[in-house]
């Protein structure tokens, strides 16, 4: 049996370098962070934009969890709400596959941190912090299980997410 764990939350709560500590721990694992579909520029969310986004995601998570190397597929992407995951699932061929998701949370003081400490570094933008602390509510909505990071390393919620996730 195969199994999909997808990491979800907002940005800069440290889904990516969760999902980098969980690969080794889950291997043999093959890891796609959805933000990969989405490097373009200039960066143009419209209609088209998010169908061939969601479309490659799907194609690229439908080839991994086909592919005999793979045990454990990781996916990692911003999914605010139940129905932007319910149709990444709905796209996946889930024969003889347990999907665990998790969503990683954080408190508004410390994603800031993290956020501000990518805005110093030039990684991201300014007007991301508002963007993402207005998400962090939405995720209190979905179905999933979640992680409160606030206080734990991305190597820590690796290690719990291996050991909570469906076998």
């Amino acid at each position: 049996m195969k199994r999909l764990i997808m990491v979800n939350g907002t940005m800069g709560v440290g889904k990516t370098s969760t999902c980098r500590a969980l690969l080794p721990l889950v291997e043999p694992a093959a890891f796609l962070d959805g933000d990969w579909c989405w490097a373009m520029s200039p960066f143009v969310v419209n209609n088209e934009t998010k169908a061939l986004v969601l479309d490659n995601i799907a194609c690229l998570l439908n080839r991994f969890l086909a592919c005999s190397q793979f045990e454990t597929v990781i996916f990692c992407w911003v999914m605010q709400r139940q129905e932007i995951l319910d149709e990444v699932l709905r796209r996946l061929t889930l024969e003889n596959v347990t999907v665990s998701v998790f969503t990683l949370t954080a408190a508004v003081d410390a994603l800031r941190s993290r956020l501000g400490a990518d805005i110093s570094a030039g990684v991201r933008q300014p007007d991301i912090l508002e963007r993402s602390c207005a998400y962090l509510p939405l995720y209190k909505e979905m179905n999933t299980i979640s992680l409160d990071v606030s206080d734990i390393s991305p190597q820590q919620a690796a290690e719990w997410i291996a050991a909570h996730a469906a076998f």
